[in-house]
Order: structure tokens, then sequence, then C-alpha cells
């Protein structure tokens, strides 16, 4: 590359992410206040199994079923959930935040605190809570106590799994190990082994809560999704669950929060508008198709980029598709963003044009984009395409036909930002696990930034990521809308559709970087095999790529 070639594209680089938004935040953005980002650390008869799973959802759960009422369509509406006025996802006695365990177990890394659990230092008291414990696994005609009190006597470790399994439950539930004692719910779910389940449920209602530590604020919605999942069988769920959403408005607003104390949307969104910006910078007529466009909030300082540009701005036309739940939060159709985006681009004197299409991604056909001939065309595709069924859902796989489709126009680029988890076709179970992982980085993240007693912070959980453990959690088939992948397998369905990978500049790498130092120093980024990796100490949460 050509030194002049170079100065140009680092100068329109650095405007991309640098430049000032002039009159943006009048015209273009809500008005919210924007936090300091510095961390503050601060199994039965079939009878009998139904009678426990429906006890189990009308003892822990508030959920309301009013599926006849929903105005919002299935594949459309996560899972919503409803707390009581304790702000504990169960109907039960108070849920407390408590002070650090002062027993700290090496094997509760997440240093889970004191709960309200019923197990005390009291010997007795262990013992009788051991003979439930027996009496859910064994039945009530095992002896299991006076030989396991016989074999802790005279030293021998002769015990039967049923027993080894019991032991390690009892130690968990002694030591506030509120991971682990998720996990074993989880297994027993997944087992099918009601009265386990629900006897763990009735421990772990006395442990979480969604203002105390983040394993016990993640801990609630994942019960939340166990309690469900039970009560009504994982397909039905998005059924009986109540939907129900904040004020639009509200909604916006917890949006933009979590927009603005974690980096993970300014991550995927900056590195997507640095391949575009390459990839268009000696281009006249420039056609953005955006598969989800929400707020439209991507595109600001992208305008304002090419306003900068040597030669003169080019012609840009986008087109947004919509869904439903981003047209809720903003309170009206996609003309609120075309008119918010006109307005900007008006006061940079970029010829602008915006092309609405006010549909789900499952239903777009060529002849929605608006594709014209003489334009360079760049697709993206921004934390969307986790949502669309593959071939394990449907055989209409609208994952890979969307890949296809967008190949067929010929695109200069093509971006991908997408979560790096694995929860599409996983089981239950390894599913929870890998859940329980990724959020749990997610709610630390959040911790550091936001004050616990910050009076929003439980609204931004529950509305804008509770809904997504629930989904992944409760629902099976076409009612699972959240349906993550691992990059790995996102590079396999770009190259099986005849995509070749698009480099990222290094630019763009530099350019993070820099904005990350204004957040907590356990972020990390990482460039790997042509694709950028945004984490939150050794997990990997967002993937950023680009293909042509």
């Amino acid at each position: 590359m050509q030194a002049s070639q170079r100065l140009r594209i680092s100068g329109m680089s650095n405007r991309l992410y640098y430049q000032p938004i002039r009159e943006v935040e009048a015209n273009c953005l809500p008005q919210f206040q924007t936090f300091d980002r510095q961390p503050y650390y601060n199994d039965s008869s079939q009878s009998s199994n139904s009678y426990l799973a429906q006890n189990s959802y009308e003892r822990y759960c508030t959920l309301e079923s009013s599926s006849a009422n929903c105005s919002y369509a299935v594949h459309n509406s996560p899972s919503t959930i409803s707390f009581s006025p304790n702000g504990s996802p169960m109907s039960q006695q108070d849920s407390h935040s408590y002070p650090a365990n002062p027993h700290y177990s090496p094997d509760n890394t997440y240093g889970s605190p004191i709960s309200g659990s019923c197990i005390t230092d009291d010997v007795n008291d262990f013992k009788h809570k051991l003979k439930e414990l027996e009496n859910v696994m064994l039945g009530p005609d095992c002896n299991f106590l006076d030989g396991y009190d016989s074999s802790f006597q005279n030293g021998i470790n002769n015990t039967s799994p049923e027993m080894d399994s019991c032991r390690q439950v009892m130690e968990a539930i002694s030591n506030r190990n509120l991971k682990q004692i998720l996990i074993f719910c989880a297994k027993a779910v997944s087992d099918n082994d009601l009265l386990m389940a629900h006897w763990l449920m009735d421990e772990l209602r006395q442990m979480v809560s969604v203002s105390g530590e983040p394993i016990q604020r993640l801990g609630a919605y994942m019960l939340e999704g166990l309690v469900a999942r039970l009560a009504s069988s994982g397909s039905t769920i998005c059924k009986a669950l109540k939907c129900k959403e904040p004020a639009s408005a509200e909604l916006l607003s917890y949006m933009h929060i979590l927009y603005e104390v974690c980096p993970y949307f300014k991550f995927g969104y900056m590195s997507a508008n640095g391949a575009i910006a390459e990839a268009m910078k000696d281009e006249k007529r420039v056609h953005i198709i955006d598969f989800q466009i929400a707020q439209g909030s991507q595109w600001l300082t992208l305008i304002q980029a090419f306003a900068s540009r040597p030669g003169g701005p080019p012609h840009i036309r986008i087109t947004g598709i919509d869904d439903s739940m981003s047209a809720y939060a903003r309170g009206g159709g996609l003309t609120i963003v075309g008119k918010k985006l006109s307005k900007l681009a008006e006061s940079f004197k970029v010829p602008f044009e915006f092309h609405a299409a006010a549909m789900s991604g499952c239903e777009v056909q060529l002849e929605n984009l608006g594709v014209q001939t003489g334009e360079a065309l760049a697709v993206n595709f921004a934390f969307m395409l986790h949502h669309m069924p593959d071939e394990s859902v449907s055989t209409q796989n609208h994952r890979d036909r969307l890949l296809r489709l967008v190949k067929s126009l010929s695109p200069k680029v093509v971006t991908l930002v997408e979560q790096e988890s694995n929860t599409n076709t996983a089981a239950f179970y390894p599913r929870f696990l890998e859940t329980l992982n990724y959020y749990t980085a997610m709610f630390e993240s959040i911790d550091v930034t936001l004050p616990r007693e910050h009076k929003e912070r439980i609204n931004v959980e529950q509305h804008c990521l509770a809904r997504e453990v629930v989904n992944i959690l409760a629902c099976e088939g076409p009612e699972r809308v959240e349906r993550h992948e691992l990059l790995g397998k996102w590079r396999s369905r770009f190259k099986m559709a005849g995509f070749t990978p698009y480099p990222l500049s290094s630019l763009v790498n530099a350019t993070i970087k820099t904005v990350l130092e204004n957040y907590c120093n356990k972020y990390r980024l990482q460039e790997r095999d042509g694709a950028l990796y945004l984490g939150w100490m050794d997990r990997d949460l967002v993937a950023s790529c680009a293909w042509k």
C-alpha cells in the first residue's frame, strides 16, 4: 500500500471513532445519563411426576400464564420474567444478600456468600438435612446415614455411587457453593430426577438474590429457567410465560445503560464499521444492508467518517431490517430510524437514503433488499444470526439460507459479530454449563462498573440479559430463539456459502484497544486467525470477523 493510501485510510479510521458527533445526541439519541466506566470494587410414576413439577412451579415461580392475552408472536418474544416485590424470582419469603462467606471453600470459586440455607454448623441440624437428602435419593427405608456415620468413624471409604453423590451434594450445600448446587440441580432436571430437583430448588431459593453478588444474581435467573423448564416441559414455556415488557422508553433506557457500561456492543459496531469503511474507501455509491438495525446507532459514526473522506462523501443508502423487540423499544416503526439517520446525514452534507424492510430475518427475500446496480454493497450481521433457526430446528434453515442469499448479491464485505458461546444444538445439561460459564463472566463485568446499589442495575440485567438466560434453559424447538454458535461454526457456514475471509485492518484493532482503556483492565482483546475476540479475563464473550 502506498503511503498516501495509508494516510488516507488512517485519517478516515481515526475520524470513524473519534469524530465529535455535533448534534447527534440532540437529534438522534435518547437523552440518558452517561455512566463512568471506571470499576467499582466494592425419577416416580407419571402422575407423581406431574404433581411434583406443578407443585414446584407453584411454590417457586411467579410467572403468570397469559398466552391467550399475549400480543407478541412466540418466535419474536423470548421468555420474560416476573419477580416478586422483594426482587426474588420466587414466591417465597424474602431473599437476601449476605456478606462474604467466612468459611470459604476452594471449590467455591465464585465466593458464594452465606445464604439463608437451613444448614448450620450444628451437627444434629446437618444430620437432619442429610436424612432429608437420603430420603430424596434413596427412599425412606434406606439407612444410609447410619452407614455413613460408621464408615466415617472407621475411616472406611467404600461408599456406593449414590452415597458418593449424596456426599457431594451435602458438601456443596454445607459450603454454600451456589454454583455447584445449580449444577447439581440442572443435572437432576436433565435426568428427570424430579424429587432431587425439587429439593435442590428449595435450597437454591434461599441462596439467590437479584441484588447480591454476580453468581447470586445470575443464579436467580438460572433458577427461574430451571423451574420454568421443569414445570412447562420446555417447548411450551414461551406460551406459559408472561408476555409483559416495561414501557418502551424504559426498555430503551436499559439497553442504553448496558451499551454504556459494557464495551461489547461498542466493540462489535466499531470492528464492523472499520471493515466497511476500509472496503468502501474509494466507492462513490455505498449500500449497507443491516439485518437488525435496532436503533440505528451503529451508523452514526460511520456516516460522519464518510463525511470527512478525502474527495467528498459517497452516496449512502441503508436498508434496515427490523425485529419486533427493537420496534417496541424505540416506540415505533423504522421511520423513526430513517428520520434520525437522514437528519444526521443532512447535517454532515452526506447524500443519504433509507430503505425500510419491516420484517424478521426469516421472512427476508431478495426483493425486500432493494439492491440496485452501480452500488458497492456491504452487509452487516451484528448480534443477529444466532436468532435465525438452522437445520436442527427447521428444514428451511434460515441461518444458511440468508448467507446463500447474501452471497448471491456479490457484496464487497459482510461483517459478522456474535456472542462466543455454544448453545445452539447442545443438549440441555451441557447447554446449562455453557450458559453458566458465559453469563457469569458477563455479570461479573457489569459488577465492576455498575454499583450493586445502582437503582437501574436490576432492571438492566432483568430485561436485557435474564430473558436470554431463561429462553436458553427453559425452551426447546422454535421457541428457543437464543441459539449461539462459536466462531468456528460460523466460519464453516460462511465457507459453505462461498465466502472467503476479509482481513480486518490493524488500525481497527489499535482503535478498539484505545477505547478499552476506559474500561476495567480485566477486559482483553485478542486477534486470532483473522478475527477479533473481546473477552472478560479468560473467557471470550464476543467475536467479530469479515467476509467477502
